[in-house]
């Protein structure tokens, strides 16, 4: 019989999926809990075992592709009870053509005919599907772009409107008298007269999976919030010595003492001191929620982009603690291990490259979060003391953006000066652990 397995409900608050991979082909057999299908929700890929044995008859969803939670995914002819046969209200008389499948119901038919498969009717038009999802800044676009948004689909969260939705839709809003027919008309982005450059394309390629919600999340962060970034010098030179001095004792078991957990420990001391960078914006209420609980996420580069895993409650671990949960995040990270709920949920972002960390950076925020700060490469340089003399120094710089809409720069000043103060001289973030 045929078995209609759906998108589950993965994780709480998820409303959709996209397809990363499938890992069948329509008519391969699968067995009961094999891989079936990877899906990528926020940015955790969750592999799908397969609910029943049996052949693939019909993969519903294509990779790239976003599957509501309760959307069809795949339809198994499983192994038991002999042949397929359809539902009655589905039964398909011998020499006829197959009716319309219903919008609602969603079953596929398992008799075997020649009859070709005619493609899904489109979605019924209601007022909800009327309403525009799209931002002021999106709309002024559409408008000087003369791009009707009814007409455009949004590949954004909950169907939203983006900015790469308006390139190339088709959707363009032509003056009947002035406007050159579809003949003549430049592709966006092309001169008008001017042949398409094609000969010295080198590669195409798609934006899906990971880096997809990375530029959606990207997008929708420049364009909400507004940004301002804060830079300061901070003279390391007792960190690098202190660090190198733990090591000895902290690195074992395969454990690196890197200086990150020290910029951790350091965010959340100025974290308390100036509590309104430890927040988020609720924009549908216009309100800034301040949080009590201080869950710092570490962006992390992995093979398919960038992701944020989260140590959680910073504030009541030590710093050997702290480094083992960075590594353990990082390792699974990059090998696509983490959990959905590991990535989720933090209230202030560090961004730091390490030792490719440059010497500045205007960090993007990590939306809705008002506040992300980047570590940038510690260079030794000479520096004038305060008795006149002149000696080494090992300086680095940190910047950090916030979102002038709920915060002024002289917040972010004290934020990075309370910061400063404590990386300046390691010694006090033990005394604020105490």
């Amino acid at each position: 019989m045929a078995y209609e397995f759906r998108l589950p409900d993965i994780g709480e608050g998820v409303a959709e999926g996209e397809i990363v991979q499938w890992f069948v082909k329509e008519g391969e057999t699968v067995r009961e809990d094999a891989p079936l299908v990877s899906v990528l929700t926020d940015k955790a890929n969750v592999e799908i075992p397969s609910p029943k044995g049996g052949r693939i008859a019909k993969l519903h969803a294509s990779p790239g592709q976003k599957v509501k939670v309760g959307g069809l995914l795949v339809t198994i002819e499983t192994e038991t009870g002999g042949p397929a046969a359809p539902p009655a209200s589905a039964a398909i008389p011998p020499g006829t053509s197959s009716p319309p499948a219903s919008p609602t119901s969603g079953a596929a038919s398992t008799t075997r005919t020649a009859v070709p498969t005619a493609p899904p009717p489109a979605a019924p038009t209601s007022a909800t599907s009327l309403r525009i999802q799209a931002s002021p800044y999106i709309r002024r676009l559409a408008t000087e772009r003369a791009v009707d948004l009814s007409r455009v689909q949004g590949s954004g969260p909950g169907g939203r409107i983006v900015e790469a939705d308006l390139v190339g839709s088709g959707a363009s809003r032509p003056s009947p008298d002035t406007a050159p027919s579809s003949a003549t008309r430049a592709p966006v982005g092309q001169v008008p007269g001017t042949a398409p450059a094609e000969t010295d394309v080198l590669e195409r390629i798609p934006i899906r999976g990971i880096r997809r919600v990375i530029a959606e999340h990207m997008s929708e962060a420049v364009h909400r919030a507004a940004h301002f970034t804060y830079v300061e010098e901070v003279d390391v030179s007792e960190l690098v010595r202190l660090r190198d001095r733990m090591s000895k004792h902290v690195e074992k078991d395969g454990l690196r003492l890197s200086y990150l957990p020290f910029v951790v420990k350091g965010v959340v001391a100025g974290l308390k001191a100036h509590p309104r960078l430890n927040a988020t914006m609720d924009d549908a209420r216009e309100e800034l929620v301040v949080r009590s609980a201080y869950h710092i996420g570490i962006a992390t580069a992995t093979p398919d982009g960038l992701i944020v895993p989260v140590v959680r409650n910073a504030q009541a671990k030590t710093l050997a603690g702290i480094a083992r949960e960075i590594q353990d995040l990082a390792e699974r990270g990059r090998a696509g291990k983490l959990k959905r709920e590991e990535l989720v949920g933090s209230t202030f972002t560090i961004t730091s490259l390490g030792a490719l960390g440059g010497v500045l950076a205007t960090p993007i925020l990590n939306y809705p979060q008002v506040a992300i700060l980047g570590v940038h490469r510690i260079f030794r340089r000479p520096v004038y003391r305060p008795d006149g003399t002149v000696g080494p120094a090992d300086l680095m710089n940190l910047s950090v953006s916030i979102d002038h809409r709920a915060l002024d720069g002289y917040d972010a000043a004290q934020f990075v000066a309370t910061l400063k103060a404590f990386l300046e001289d390691p010694h006090r973030l033990f005394a604020e652990m105490a």
